[in-house]
């Protein structure tokens, strides 16, 4: 199965999978493997649903990992038969029969706004890269994007006419999203302090000058928290957490939210309406009449 697993990562790679979700996949398969070998099951005969339920028994029973990270693996594998069945190498599918437990809900994490313009304003003291930061976090807040998305931009995805950034979401699957005047500024700033950039080349750049990669961003946001004095871990995925928020809390309808995050269903978004506690205290004070606002 080895090889076959190799050619399966190599399509992923082909139809412009993420690098994040091909390296899970990589992950989970290579785990799927091991055990398979030690088995002595290394072989597509011993690929069946009695086989992938005793490795997953065995995955939860070691360590006791997250719901969502088993899920994660079943998605690995349940794809990895989809491809096997695809290229006839397999009659059954070893899922048909096989339950997937429910996803467990995991409300985001997103800072305030006033933890938000912190964060915010500690960019512009960054020693060697103020500009480029201000702008790479801006432009994070602006539009909600992804690591994998913003490190993937290029200069001439930034249309500064009509203020909208050309993004390549899950799956190469293209969006617009607005951006405000103020990344859209910042950007600006950053651009005029690099020597002639041209329209293909890397928006972002790291400090040998060439593509910021998603490990550098993460890097970058650690220890831009660290001198925010933020007491929290803060990810990319916080400032795109906080964006959300921050929209709803606003006015913003779901759709449209929908439509800015990238998202496939309308479900991943309705996450966002669970979290700010501080809009539902003020709807409630608002509208109930016992509230102590309309007493």
């Amino acid at each position: 199965m080895d090889k076959l697993v190799s050619a399966f990562l190599l399509q992923l790679e082909n139809k412009n999978f993420s690098p994040l979700t091909i390296k899970s996949y990589r992950e989970d398969l290579s785990q799927f493997l091991a055990f398979a070998n030690a088995r002595r099951q290394n072989d597509l005969r011993y690929f069946t649903s009695a086989t992938v339920r005793s490795f997953l028994a065995q995955v939860q029973s070691a360590g006791h990992p997250a719901r969502n990270t088993v899920l994660r693996k079943i998605a690995s594998l349940r794809s990895f038969a989809t491809y096997l069945l695809e290229q006839g190498k397999i009659s059954q599918n070893p899922f048909k029969l096989l339950p997937s437990p429910k996803r467990q809900r995991i409300l985001p994490k997103f800072l305030s706004v006033e933890e938000t313009d912190r964060l915010l304003d500690t960019t512009a003291q960054s020693k060697h890269f103020a500009a480029r930061d201000k702008a790479l976090f801006e432009l994070i807040y602006s539009s909600g994007l992804r690591r994998s998305e913003v490190v993937r931009l290029n200069v001439r995805d930034i249309d500064f006419f009509n203020g909208v950034v050309k993004v390549f979401g899950k799956g190469s699957k293209e969006r617009l999203v607005p951006v405000t005047n103020t990344a859209l500024e910042a950007i600006k700033t950053y651009l005029a302090c690099r020597k002639n950039p041209r329209p293909q080349d890397p928006l972002f750049l790291n400090k040998n000058n060439t593509r910021l990669s998603g490990d550098g961003l993460a890097y970058i946001f650690k220890n831009t928290a660290i001198a925010s004095h933020l007491a929290r871990k803060v990810t990319p995925h916080s400032l795109r957490h906080s964006f959300a928020t921050h929209l709803l809390n606003n006015g913003c309808d779901l759709r449209s939210l929908q439509e800015m995050l990238g998202h496939k269903s309308l479900a991943a978004t309705q996450v966002y309406t669970h979290v700010s506690l501080e809009k539902l205290k003020s709807v409630y004070n608002q509208a109930h009449p016992k509230s102590k606002e309309n007493l």
